[in-house]
């Protein structure tokens, strides 16, 4: 089966690419792992000259990258400028700050001198998403490579141009051929990647239902594995928050990728002070943003990514509907070409909806409405995700202490939830286990071997 690459706003037909058989990919991992080998034995400025040469390639095409992201999977192409920029400076962090990260650790023990020191694990296999189809690839090669690690990257089918334009920048950069290798595989063989001898460790971000067969897939094989799966974060209202502010970040939260986003705020969570209020302001700003062609700069709101995506979607918004949610705004598919659906704004969502459990990956606010301050942490907790999370209130300290009690690998206080570089990013429950960035996800795939001497 071939991939695949439409344009989202036409859903005209941009490329097809043949998947690889057995034999390519079999001779694409031996590749891969033999080019590792030499690759470990580079040195830390080596590494760190790779690093920087790609981000100088994403500055001087950032525009060209943009428009390609734009183009293959809808986002409007401002976002798509900012996703390229935020490529830039994870390779940036890594190769200022990847020799730190694996600096030997001295230990005091009996012995006369001990140390952990951190060795590439191998080869990694990244199974990654569409709906930041450059972020996610740099976010997962940038600290495996500078620690030595080789990666093989599975894109998700809907963006092989994205993945080959990735695969191409790394070549181009410097790196070693083979050390960094886009695999043009269907689904079913992400198995045969991760059973190989060749493979040592896999990481995915993606749908929790991917999550549970690449986790059961690495536990057969005894290969580590990090998993970032999806959300329904909580964006917590009380009743001293910020309202302008409040507001304002709750439509970039919810709305930015056509609310595609792992991290997006899903739940509006409100004490009953304010909720009213909120849901007017959040209404008016919903019905004036402008949809259209992502490759105009005046849209704000793109087409979602596939025509299933849309019409499931639609489905969980039906459903809630018929089961007692209000439709304030919006809730339908935007009568245009393309995969557009409209903004939208779901009210009194209950434990009775559909919409209440499940994750909203498209433009579609849902708002839940709590008793009081207990309730709505109550309500924040009551989901199997656990991702990101959101706190609004002009007592920081109250805020604070709330947020130890939210189940989830991220609580950001009077301010969007977001990935960073310096930053550990990941989640808890059903939301996968493992983190990304900062020092810690550098670590994830590395061998921390304990050298002891008498």
């Amino acid at each position: 089966m071939p991939y695949i690459s439409l344009d989202p706003s036409t859903n005209q037909l941009l490329q097809t690419h043949a998947s690889w058989d057995s034999n390519r990919l079999e001779q694409a991992l031996e590749k891969t792992r033999l080019a590792q080998q030499a690759w470990a034995q580079s040195t830390f400025a080596q590494r760190a000259e790779v690093l920087r040469n790609a981000a100088m390639q994403l500055r001087a095409q950032r525009d060209q990258y943009a428009a390609l992201i734009t183009q293959e999977m809808g986002k409007p192409l401002r976002e798509a400028r900012a996703e390229v920029e935020k490529c830039i400076t994870v390779c940036d962090y890594y190769a200022q700050h990847g020799e730190e990260f694996m600096r030997a650790e001295p230990v005091a023990t009996e012995a006369h001198k001990s140390h952990v020191a951190y060795y590439p694990l191998g080869v990694v296999l990244a199974v990654m998403p569409w709906n930041f189809p450059f972020w996610q690839a740099f976010r997962a090669a940038a600290p495996a490579l500078m620690a030595g690690n080789a990666l093989l990257l599975k894109h998700a089918p809907n963006v092989p141009q994205c993945a080959l334009a990735i695969e191409a920048i790394f070549r181009d950069c410097g790196l070693p051929d083979g050390v960094f290798t886009n695999l043009i595989i269907e689904v079913e063989q992400v198995a045969e990647v991760i059973a190989s001898p060749h493979v040592h460790a896999v990481t995915l971000t993606g749908s929790e239902a991917a999550g549970r067969k690449v986790a059961a897939c690495a536990g057969q094989h005894l290969k580590k594995c990090v998993l970032e799966l999806g959300g329904s974060d909580p964006f917590i209202v009380l009743h001293d928050a910020d309202m302008e502010l409040t507001v304002n970040m709750a439509m970039a939260s919810r709305f930015m990728n056509c609310g595609q986003s792992c991290i997006a705020a899903k739940r509006f969570i409100v004490v009953p002070q304010i909720a009213d209020e909120f849901l007017r302001e959040l209404k008016t700003r919903v019905e004036a943003l402008k949809v259209g062609d992502p490759m105009d700069e005046a849209t704000q709101i793109g087409p979602m990514a596939r025509l299933d995506l849309r019409d499931e979607l639609h489905r969980q918004v039906s459903d809630s509907i018929a089961q007692g949610a209000v439709a304030v705004t919006g809730c339908k598919p935007a009568e245009r070409e393309g995969f557009f659906y409209q903004p939208s704004i779901l009210d009194h969502v209950t434990a009775n909806t559909r919409v209440y459990h499940e994750e909203l990956f498209g433009p579609v606010a849902t708002l839940i409405r709590a008793a009081n301050e207990a309730d709505a942490l109550r309500i924040a907790n009551e989901t199997r995700f656990g991702l990101g999370s959101s706190i609004w209130s002009k007592d920081t300290a109250r805020a604070e202490q709330l947020a130890t009690h939210i189940q989830a690998g991220s609580t950001f206080i009077n301010g969007m939830v977001k990935s960073d570089p310096s930053l550990p990013f990941g989640g808890v429950k059903a939301s996968g286990y493992g983190r990304e960035l900062s020092r810690l996800g550098m670590h994830e795939f590395v061998n921390a071997k304990t050298l002891w001497i008498r």
